[in-house]
């Protein structure tokens, strides 16, 4: 275990150090006036310290110096080339309308192995540093916008964009903002539209519903994105406080879901399938049925970036290999590296009691009625794991019932079935929505193309098997 520390340690002081990572700019545009532009890390608990500002969150903050560090939540912040950084903020700034949070995520930001190409007559005239970055295979750029008030967003942006929205826009901003608000996820998407000579799909969601659900995990819509490596164009300080939340949750179950050993690979496998779960799309011939594993493959090095600093600061994981003693094995996409995870019951209990609260309470309803607990004891239980109640803030350990849940031989099904009670339905019925926000055309014009990717994806399944990475092996 002591080595393992010293070859984190290592890890982080030369990571960290390096000056790679930068803060972003916050909704009006402009660096935060609290941070500098680039920051130093140290291994001490005032990154991300689970044990300090996690008991109590405060998810009513409005500025950075509210955050609980100085550096708190850097390790979001993905670094890609700087032009092409550059040409995806202009497209936002095209946008009167005001967004508080936004960020790009997808294969048209982060390559994917194995994904299908796109068409190099994707983008009509997209500026130089998003045909360089593509590599002349366009493919459509995907953003979440943050706003603050749906309805007057949505008013702002229809008068300048009336083109971006189906006919369901000429019923005005009310009728948008509901269908936004009250179906699905809370998500409103706007796809293929043309934004500064690049094709585009936006999708639109207040702020205080992207919190719930990185905080909450309601309907792991957002979350789950927000699981995989993205690019954050335009902070906001509870957003980024509420997804450290997310972030070290998915942690947490995907540990629930591995044995004591296993690699970086797996670990990274396993968070990234949490959104997909669930999702009706994985079940319909429409989506890659090796998206994971391009998504990982394809970004090792993001996902280390996101993750380890995390993993340094919880205290029944580790990083167990001599190779991350190597020189630049940071942002070496081919080092798996192996990490061990103390399987001791009381620790594994605590992680169940730190889970979501609303993932959480799914996973107690099922054990409800494994175990056959009458209802009233439940509800005690119940009441005394409620995280909103302001008599009851301390460190969240687990009781008993959490150390059975910890022990239980069926523990990763019922986490596979918490997660996929938590997504199909607002998975669903956010699909469904589409044909409404999308109209007839755009929506029958998405689903062709998720077929080829789809089709396509049989042809690298098969030569995958054929030939596996190492990675796999």
């Amino acid at each position: 275990m002591r080595e393992a520390k010293l070859v984190l340690d290592f890890f982080l002081k030369r990571f960290f150090s390096s000056g790679k990572y930068e803060l972003y700019p916050t909704s009006d545009g402009h660096r935060p006036s609290s941070v500098p532009s680039t920051v130093s890390f140290s291994t001490s608990p005032q990154v991300s310290d689970p044990g300090d500002w996690e008991v109590n969150p405060n998810l009513k903050i409005s500025a950075f110096s509210e955050l609980p560090s100085k550096d708190f939540g850097v390790n979001q912040h993905m670094i890609i080339n700087q032009e092409f950084k550059e040409a995806l903020r202009q497209i936002l700034w095209q946008f009167r309308a005001p967004i508080r949070y936004a960020f790009a995520y997808g294969s048209g930001v982060f390559s994917q192995s194995g994904s299908a190409p796109g068409s190099s007559e994707c983008h009509p005239s997209a500026p130089a540093a998003i045909k360089n970055m593509q590599q002349g295979k366009g493919k459509m750029i995907d953003f979440i916008f943050g706003v603050s008030y749906s309805q007057h967003w949505h008013s702002l942006n229809l008068s300048q964009h009336r083109d971006h929205y189906s006919g369901l826009g000429s019923l005005g901003s009310y009728v948008v903002s509901q269908t936004q608000d009250k179906l699905g996820a809370g998500v409103y998407f706007n796809p293929y539209v043309t934004v500064n000579g690049t094709l585009i799909k936006y999708g639109v969601v207040n702020l205080d519903t992207l919190c719930q659900d990185l905080s909450q995990w309601d309907t792991l819509y957002l979350a789950g994105r927000l699981h995989k490596p993205v690019k954050i164009l335009r902070d906001h300080p509870r957003v980024r406080l509420a997804n450290q939340m997310n972030l070290l949750a998915a942690v947490r179950v995907a540990l629930l879901l591995l044995p004591e050993q296993f690699s970086e690979f797996q670990l990274y496998s396993t968070i990234a399938a949490i959104s997909y779960m669930g999702d009706i799309r994985m079940s319909l011939p429409a989506e890659d049925p090796r998206k994971v594993n391009n998504i990982v493959s394809g970004q090792m090095a993001h996902f280390r970036r996101l993750y380890a600093p995390l993993i340094e600061n919880l205290p029944n994981v580790t990083f167990n290999d001599k190779r991350c003693i190597q020189e630049d094995w940071i942002d070496d996409p081919d080092v798996n590296a192996m990490l061990t995870q103390d399987m001791d019951p009381v620790k594994r209990g605590n992680m169940v009691r730190r889970l979501p609260e609303s993932f959480r309470e799914k996973l107690y309803f099922q054990y409800q009625a494994r175990y056959e607990i009458p209802r009233a004891q439940f509800d005690e239980m119940m009441k005394k794991s409620n995280d909103n109640d302001p008599e009851l803030v301390r460190r969240r350990q687990g009781g008993a019932f959490e150390q059975r849940i910890a022990k239980d031989a069926n523990l990763t099904s019922e986490v596979q079935t918490s997660i996929k009670k938590t997504i199909l339905w607002p998975s669903s019925v956010q699909t469904a929505k589409g044909l409404i926000t999308s109209g007839i055309s755009r929506t029958w014009r998405y689903l062709r193309e998720k077929q080829d990717k789809h089709n396509k994806s049989g042809k690298h399944a098969i030569a995958a098997q054929e030939s596996p990475t190492p990675k796999q092996q």
